[in-house]
């Protein structure tokens, strides 16, 4: 009997406060380059957040969609130099030796088991529920939120039922 790998999924999105992550149209200014306003007050938790500079080299594969993608392909210059890129999309086909395309989340799956992935970043969205449908609720519990510079980073713990075989502790999701 072979028992599966467990791996840590970690999100780390920019969202605006009624939940987007762009514009209708992708763009992102909102985010990248925010028009100047009032001076935002800084904020901390008892506990540290996780920031970008500490969050993204802890991963070492990515996972996104084909807007994603795209929209990273835009930029001054490859982000990723250092991390496999899984990039899921039922249609999209390149010869960009930087990614591996993966037409669902079992191939996708498939692909981190067979690189051996640890920490795996899920990036971007399309409007579309981050994580599809759920079959339960997901229970969460908030461990840190700290604001900086008109930004709030969020610590939770996801709390899962333990199979009566396993102690599994649970998983952290920085949003």
């Amino acid at each position: 009997m072979t028992t599966p790998r467990i791996r840590t999924g970690r999100v780390f999105i920019g969202s605006s406060l009624d939940g987007f992550i762009s514009r209708p149209d992708g763009n992102i200014d909102w985010l990248t380059d925010p028009a100047p306003g009032p001076r935002h007050a800084n904020i901390s938790s008892t506990q540290e957040v996780a920031g970008w500079e500490s969050f993204f080299p802890s991963a070492n594969h990515l996972v996104m969609g084909r807007g994603t993608y795209e929209k990273v392909l835009t930029f001054d210059g490859w982000p990723y130099p250092d991390k496999r890129v899984l990039v899921m999309s039922t249609t999209l086909t390149t010869d960009d030796t930087r990614v591996t395309v993966t037409r669902d989340l079992d191939e996708a799956v498939q692909e981190l088991a067979s690189s051996e992935a640890g920490q795996v970043y899920v990036d971007g969205g399309s409007g579309l529920p981050l994580f599809g449908d759920l079959d339960d609720d997901v229970q969460l519990e908030l461990v840190a939120s700290n604001a900086s510079g008109g930004m709030v980073n969020s610590t939770y713990r996801v709390h899962r039922p333990r199979p009566s075989n396993q102690t599994k502790q649970p998983s952290t999701v920085n949003n």
